[in-house]
């Protein structure tokens, strides 16, 4: 996977670094503090500013990493695809608080900033992963049925739960 900017891993500069060094790091990263903030905003009684706060600090440095290293484009282009995908995420955060009883609309406006912002952050990260996975950056081609399949599965995914609940 070629890097916006160079990086130095093991003492070395590089441009370059195979998809299996940054992924499983960001998705177990990333899982574990989008759970907490998942957690806090849904199933705890945590205050909205440190709820906020603890998020907050964490998205930015996240966003940071991901403009470093796959652009600022790229990054540019996940928050619009976020905002008009906001409906699956609506549907999918509910799809998983019915797990637990638990009803989305029972929560005010502003418990859902943070666990959308996870959300949409991980989902461009599994997004870069499945492009990374079947080498599809650099060929045109491939690129084009890796993101068009990972949206076909992403849509399936949001009406499956759009309809099951």
């Amino acid at each position: 996977m070629k890097l916006r900017h160079s990086i130095v891993l093991n003492g070395r500069e590089t441009k370059e670094v195979s998809w299996y060094v940054i992924y499983p790091f960001f998705l177990v990263h990333m899982f574990m503090f989008g759970l907490s903030g998942f957690s806090m905003a849904y199933f705890s009684g945590t205050p909205f500013l440190f709820l906020f706060f603890h998020g907050g600090i964490a998205i930015t440095v996240y966003v940071f990493f991901y403009i470093y290293i796959f652009g600022v484009d790229e990054v540019k282009w996940m928050f619009i695809n976020a905002a008009l995908s906001l409906a699956a995420m609506y549907t999918q955060t509910d799809w998983i608080l019915a797990i637990f009883g638990r009803d989305i609309s029972r929560y005010p406006f502003h418990r859902h900033i943070i666990p959308f912002i996870y959300f949409t952050l991980y989902t461009f990260l599994l997004r870069q992963a499945f492009i990374d996975l079947f080498d599809a950056r650099e060929d045109d081609y491939k690129r084009k049925i890796a993101e068009n399949s990972f949206m076909g599965t992403s849509i399936l995914l949001s009406l499956i739960s759009f309809f099951d609940r």
